[in-house]
């Protein structure tokens, strides 16, 4: 039986939110964003990779692991899928980043995954450029 865990961290938007990067998501604890950070789609999130809990971490150091990630604003939803990996240390403080790509370092949540911040549609974009906007990213493991 496949046994899924299930977690969730509210953000908030900004006016600095672009969202341009092929091949990285990230959210931050952070309040504050540069034009420099454009993978990053939200800012004062609850948590950052360390305060993610015990059991969502096992799972996500389980190669086998299929992963999915939501961004939720308002009544859109943008949907990601990667995998985990038995490398991933998932101890960043501040910042969880979702990748394309296989690279790991502490702010990294989810590698191989089929999309990036230049992905997300424009619509939800504009309404994560409100700082009063409040999302949720939604991370369902398997």
């Amino acid at each position: 039986m496949l046994c899924s865990v299930r977690f969730e961290i509210p953000f908030y938007g900004h006016e600095n939110v672009r969202a341009l990067h092929p091949r990285t998501i990230e959210i931050t604890t952070e309040p504050n964003l540069t034009l420099q950070g454009d993978c990053i789609v939200g800012v004062s999130a609850e948590c950052g990779c360390k305060d993610i809990p015990k059991k969502l971490k096992e799972k996500m150091k389980d190669k086998r692991s299929k992963v999915t990630l939501s961004i939720q604003v308002n009544d859109e939803i943008f949907q990601v899928t990667g995998n985990g990996d038995g490398d991933l240390i998932l101890e960043h403080p501040h910042d969880i980043v979702i990748r394309k790509s296989k690279f790991v370092c502490p702010r990294t949540l989810a590698i191989n995954c089929d999309k990036a911040s230049n992905d997300i549609p424009r619509k939800m974009i504009k309404m994560l450029q409100d700082p009063q906007t409040r999302g949720v990213f939604v991370i369902d493991v398997t």
